[in-house]
């Protein structure tokens, strides 16, 4: 399977709605309110706006699955001002540096065919535009650099394409770095750092979520402009490869970096993630980095699954998958899924907002937290 083809199924499976899902419901009673949504620029630093219930098994179906009306209407509904979208190459048997030039050409057409509802978003006034006029900004995002080759001039020809987001790794090893589930962890390479300084010069950003520990301790201290991690949990609360230490998020946040939180298993292992833990990663996160330092990058969409049979089954296809290209992380389990049995649908971003309200954080801290933080980054980089 190509990776477009089984990087976007992934995709697919990061809903997070379970209508059908047979779930004990949440215990948490919305006391409070966070009233901010409607003024606020919320940012997933790493999500989409597909509809998963159109998955892409074919060419055909990709276009339905990224266009779909709902999954467009979904995404502005839940109050998102812009979504950092993967696009290119990520993993799998394609040529890198095609693949994404092809990935980055399908994109711009997918959005001129929306003009009404989507906007490629450049800069941090594209992002306020697109919350002004209720559209949705699509920031272009890489999660992994290995279209660079061995040419770190390439950066030029993406950030000239649109692209704003450069994650150096994916899981495994590249030719910038190790990845997180790299045993031998030996950091950044010497293209890597060249790497680093372009997309310094070019001021784009640098994104470290699935990059080894030393890799990511490296480029931090590498690089010229504050940088990110998008999509990520808390080591200290849940030991995980995919999972930041604190010593990696202070170092990110004294460099003006923001931490994205994501709503993925590897946040509890060995078991179901729910809101809950999401608040506790959260609430870790701003205690290591500061309130200025954490944002949401929830690794998933947010259209609601309409057949969960059929969810459980491609679930489980799809972590079979990953262990046989090498790419899987620990916890990617059959029977735990990617979705939050208790985050669902267009109003998942007010229910974190909810819960941090009722725990004592003030609703200025909510607002950074659910977009301020990213957009001040995106800002001081782009």
């Amino acid at each position: 399977m190509s990776r477009t083809a089984f990087h976007t199924n992934r995709r697919a499976l990061m809903a997070g709605a379970l209508a059908a899902a047979s779930f004990a419901p949440s215990s948490f009673a919305k006391e409070k309110r966070w009233r901010g949504m409607k003024d606020a620029i919320l940012i997933n630093a790493l999500g989409g706006f597909f509809n998963p219930n159109t998955p892409p098994y074919t060419d055909e179906q990709r276009a339905a699955h990224y266009l779909n009306p709902r999954g467009i209407d979904d995404a502005i509904a839940s109050g998102l001002a812009a979504t950092n979208l993967t696009l290119g190459y990520v993993y799998g048997d394609e040529e890198p540096f095609e693949a994404t030039v092809k990935d980055i050409a399908w994109f711009d057409e997918a959005i001129r065919l929306r003009p009404g509802k989507l906007m490629k978003a450049y800069s941090v006034d594209d992002i306020r535009a697109a919350k002004k006029q209720n559209r949705l900004g699509v920031i272009y995002g890489f999660q992994n650099c290995a279209m660079l080759g061995d040419d770190a001039g390439r950066v030029d020809i993406f950030a000239d394409l649109g692209v704003r987001v450069f994650q150096l790794t994916y899981n495994i090893r590249n030719q910038l770095g190790d990845g997180s589930m790299a045993e031998e962890n030996k950091g950044l390479t010497e293209f890597g750092r060249e790497a680093v300084a372009k997309l310094n010069a070019r001021n784009v950003l640098v994104d470290l979520s699935h990059a080894g520990e030393q890799t990511t301790l490296d480029a931090i201290e590498a690089s010229a402009a504050p940088i990110a991690i998008t999509h990520t949990g808390c080591a200290a609360l849940a030991p995980h490869p995919r999972n930041k230490t604190d010593a990696e998020l202070r170092a990110l946040a004294e460099k003006g970096g923001v931490a994205g939180i994501y709503f993925m298993p590897y946040l509890t292992p060995g078991r179901q993630h729910m809101a809950e833990d999401i608040v506790l990663h959260i609430e870790h996160a701003v205690d290591v980095c500061g309130e200025d330092h954490v944002g949401i990058g929830a690794d998933q969409s947010v259209t609601g699954i309409d057949d969960m049979e059929g969810y459980r089954k491609r679930h489980r296809e799809d972590v079979e998958n990953r262990k046989r290209l090498g790419i899987g992380a620990p916890n990617e389990d059959p029977d735990i899924l990617l979705a939050v049995p208790d985050l669902q649908g267009v109003e998942q971003f007010q229910t974190i907002a909810d819960r941090l309200l009722a725990r004592g954080h003030s609703p200025r801290r909510i607002e950074k937290i659910l977009g301020g933080n990213f957009l001040r980054l995106f800002a001081e980089v782009w």
